[in-house]
């Protein structure tokens, strides 16, 4: 099957590198298979990741602004605008026409990368987005909200039909806005990155209810959520593959870092779990405990420390930094192998549970 599947990056907690793991979680990817075609769509306005996968630093951020200001966009901003003003029923615009090859423009990142890329502008336009959602339906099969919120499935769709298989990756924003429902509705799965502190629990328990709504129903706004036109109009919502654990030593130190989730966090979602075991993809094995619950679903990502980061903004591979200085805005850092090599290991355990 041309698409191996299909992953957002999501959690409305802002902080938890969304962006940093879509970034090396991608290129570690396409590096470790290069006989599949990796696509990163971000639908983040800020554009880190895209920023990162186009060089990162100044040249990165340089590029996404030519980018995003073409006439025609070549950014997510650029396919939306032009699927609202085509209007529903017609043709969809070629992908490719949008598509970016990113070694195209760095020269570091594996030649089987590519990019639908960010733009700040989809902010402003997401009046237009969620007015084109709204429209009256002129019959009981338009479903106008429903051909909106699958423009990026669509996408995806057309780009996987083909003989090459392909391994999408959708970066987000934490705030649910029309054009993250968008960014959710377009995949099989959810990655979800939660901190160490217990302020995480609150931020999972609410995505799930905003992905899956509550019971009971509120009395007022319950019937316009995402969760119930999503359930009245069969919009897939995806389920939840893995947890991932960040900035565990930032919260917990380095004696309790590769413990992915708070007991907390792990108890509320392990609650839902147990209510509503759908909600996460089919697991292979019994679970009938927190922490096999924990054991099974979560996994640890120790901080992208200095090594991490420093890649993220030369846009570099981890496998091709060495121990040394690097500049950064034109500071010398220290970079150091043994960091380098936690950093890897990191990310390919993240890797080898896809």
């Amino acid at each position: 099957m041309p698409l191996i599947n299909s992953y957002a990056l999501w959690n409305n907690k802002g902080g938890v590198g969304k962006s940093t793991i879509s970034f090396h979680l991608s290129m570690r990817y396409a590096e470790t298979h290069s006989n599949v075609k990796v696509l990163v769509i971000d639908l983040c306005p800020q554009s880190n990741s895209s920023m990162m996968l186009l060089g990162g630093g100044t040249a990165g951020d340089e590029r996404v602004v030519e980018l995003c200001s073409r006439d025609i966009p070549k950014s997510v901003v650029g396919y939306v605008s032009t699927v609202i003003t085509n209007g529903r029923g017609a043709k969809l615009p070629n992908p490719n026409d949008f598509l970016i090859h990113v070694s195209d423009y760095n020269k570091g990142a594996p030649s089987n990368m590519y990019l639908l890329c960010g733009d700040g502008n989809m902010e402003p336009m997401a009046p237009a987005i969620n007015e084109a959602a709204s429209a009256r339906a002129l019959t009981p099969n338009a479903q106008p909200w429903k051909w909106v919120i699958e423009i990026f499935k669509k996408f995806i769709d057309n780009i996987a039909d083909c003989q090459d298989d392909w391994m999408v990756f959708v970066d987000t924003n934490p705030s649910f806005s029309i054009y993250t429902q968008m960014a959710v509705a377009a995949v099989n799965r959810l990655l979800t990155p939660i901190n160490a502190d217990d302020s995480s629990k609150t931020a999972a328990s609410a995505m799930v209810a905003l992905l899956h709504g509550t019971n009971p129903q509120h009395p007022i706004y319950g019937s316009w959520t995402f969760a119930e036109v999503a359930k009245q109009q069969k919009v897939r919502v995806p389920q939840i593959h893995l947890l991932i654990g960040n900035r565990l030593t930032q919260f917990e130190g380095p004696a309790t870092a590769f413990a992915a989730l708070s007991d907390a966090t792990s108890k509320a979602l392990y609650d839902i779990y147990k209510q509503n075991p759908s909600y996460f993809v089919n697991a292979t094995k019994t679970i009938s405990t927190k922490e096999q619950f924990r054991n099974y679903y979560s996994i640890p990502l120790r901080d992208f420390n200095t090594a991490g980061v420093v890649c993220a903004h030369l846009g570099r591979l981890l496998s091709s930094m060495k121990q040394g200085y690097y500049k950064v805005y034109g500071i010398d850092v220290k970079v150091n192998s043994e960091k380098i090599k936690e950093c890897l290991n990191a990310i390919d355990m993240i890797v080898d549970r896809l």
